[in-house]
């Protein structure tokens, strides 16, 4: 399946005007900086379902994953990484990943793991309207507020 995707990955870069640069890691105030205030919205590489995240300065990420709205999502970022958590901290769900950029494309590997989470792209402000409507929630930039059994999540 990676495979494929990298294949595909490739023909898109191609395809845009020339050969294909190496993708560049990024660190966490890169990927701050890269999503802060703008909307990254892409597909999943295990179900090519979409999701698009409009990423407030707040913290919150309105949007959807995978056409479900987003009711409590927030995001921040680490050294290296970008986590998101969902829900109250009894029953937090956290999800991280590194962030590799090769001209437009935003590759999201998972953590720990490495493999290809998402790809994407990062358009300026809000693009898709997710902030009208959305519920109102706050959140706490603790991603480590999770159960003490409770694991980082895998999807």
């Amino acid at each position: 399946m990676q495979a494929r995707i990298a294949l595909s990955v490739l023909i898109v870069l191609m395809g845009a005007g020339g050969a294909a640069r190496a993708a560049e890691r990024l660190d966490g105030e890169a990927i701050r900086k890269a999503f802060e205030g703008n909307t990254v919205a892409g597909r999943y590489a295990g179900t090519n379902r979409p999701f698009s995240e409009h990423h407030h300065p707040d913290g919150r990420a309105t949007g959807h994953n995978r056409g479900v709205p987003n009711t409590d999502a927030c995001w921040t970022t680490t050294a290296d990484s970008v986590c998101y958590y969902y829900g109250p901290r009894e029953t937090r769900r956290t999800y991280c990943f590194t962030v590799e950029r090769s001209e437009r494309l935003y590759i999201l590997r998972r953590q720990p793991g490495g493999e290809i989470n998402a790809m994407g792209t990062v358009a300026a402000g809000d693009t898709e309207g997710a902030s009208a409507g959305a519920p109102a929630w706050s959140c706490d930039g603790l991603i480590s507020a999770a159960p003490p059994s409770a694991r980082l999540a895998r999807r």
